[in-house]
């Protein structure tokens, strides 16, 4: 099958012309995006005739019941030569076998809103609030307005593996016989066992993936010219822990590990101090945050501090105690770096 033959098949399906064998080739097609891509993008592009041929397959079953079918008006997009482009790139990435066989199977009608056709289900939220919902393996997802998720429905084999576009919440059952890989356009998140946030929108330049408990592993991906289904770039993992998260650059492509931008307790001490060495306030800092907090153990090893923290959030504790010392602090990848001169007596705070 040439591109222009392929180009008039799309045209085809979307103006209702085609034959049930010609149904299945372009539907098996589109669920076959992911699986045949690694769940990544060619470009922007792409994304449009995937929404297209979405859009089409929701028509179709809105309108099974109706006495009179609407054809919707042909899509004229394309006609654009980037457009043009993308779907050639997306043909032949797929082996003529692999549509053949497509092609001889029996017509398969596309479940309604988050089932696909071809074994795969794709959750899209269009609404304007937080979905959430369980995968079958139970782990539970918090899918954000305007993102999507696809995974196999049997979700069988050594891996579990989805394929996210947008922002989503994932708190995953632990099996460490099969881990859970989530696939987006820039990077690739390994994990056993745990919760994080990934984001990484189709339109964002960067995106990132945010630990809440448990560990994860994140790679970046090749640029999407040369992406196989699972292949990564040379660069080692980058391992994150709770309240860190690492940040991709399309720019730089390279990825960066930092703290969140608002790390939780997870475990909870006392923060109530009266002439303490600060020593032992940055300990409890540490273990309820589980934070590195860096300074010199020789230049503050007289200081001690009266402060008392409630519910502020770390970075604000962080700038009470300096301000008791005189000090300030930066921050350094994933690691707090305290600054100070030392002092000369007990400093009441």
């Amino acid at each position: 099958m040439t591109e222009d033959e392929f180009q008039a098949l799309l045209q085809r399906y979307l103006d209702d012309r085609c034959t049930p064998a010609e149904k299945v080739l372009v539907e098996h097609w589109y669920n076959r995006l992911d699986e045949a891509q690694g769940g990544m993008l060619l470009s922007q592009n792409q994304e449009e005739i995937e929404d297209a041929i979405w859009q089409r397959l929701q028509h179709t079953k809105v309108n099974a019941s109706s006495e009179t079918r609407v054809v919707p008006h042909p899509a004229t997009f394309w006609q654009k030569p980037l457009v043009r482009w993308a779907a050639a790139l997306v043909l032949f990435a797929l082996s003529v076998g692999l549509l053949l066989m497509f092609a001889e199977s029996q017509v398969r009608e596309p479940q309604q809103i988050v089932a696909t056709a071809d074994g795969w289900t794709r959750h899209r939220n269009n609404t304007q609030q937080v979905q959430e919902f369980q995968l079958p393996d139970m782990s539970r997802i918090e899918l954000h307005p305007g993102s999507s998720l696809r995974y196999s429905t049997a979700f069988a084999g050594p891996k579990r593996q989805v394929y996210l576009q947008g922002e989503a919440f994932f708190k995953v059952s632990k099996n460490p016989a099969r881990p859970f890989l989530v696939f987006t356009r820039q990077v690739v998140t390994t994990v056993l066992g745990t919760s994080f946030r990934v984001k990484a929108y189709a339109d964002s330049k960067v995106a990132s993936v945010a630990v809440r408990e448990g560990k994860v592993a994140v790679q970046a991906r090749k640029p999407a010219a040369s992406d196989t289904a699972s292949a990564l770039v040379s660069a080692p993992s980058v391992l994150l822990l709770p309240n860190q998260q690492v940040v991709y650059s399309a720019s730089s492509q390279r990825l960066k590990k930092e703290l969140v931008d608002k790390p939780v307790v997870l475990a909870p001490q006392s923060f109530e101090f009266e002439e303490r060495p600060v020593a032992e306030v940055l300990q409890a800092l540490e273990k309820a945050y589980g934070v590195d907090i860096v300074y010199d153990k020789e230049m503050l090893a007289g200081c001690t501090v009266s402060i008392t923290f409630y519910e502020e959030p770390l970075f604000e504790k962080l700038g009470l105690l300096c301000k008791s010392l005189d000090a300030y602090y930066s921050l350094s990848d994933a690691q707090i770096i305290l600054h100070s001169k030392g002092c000369q007596q007990p400093l009441g705070g």
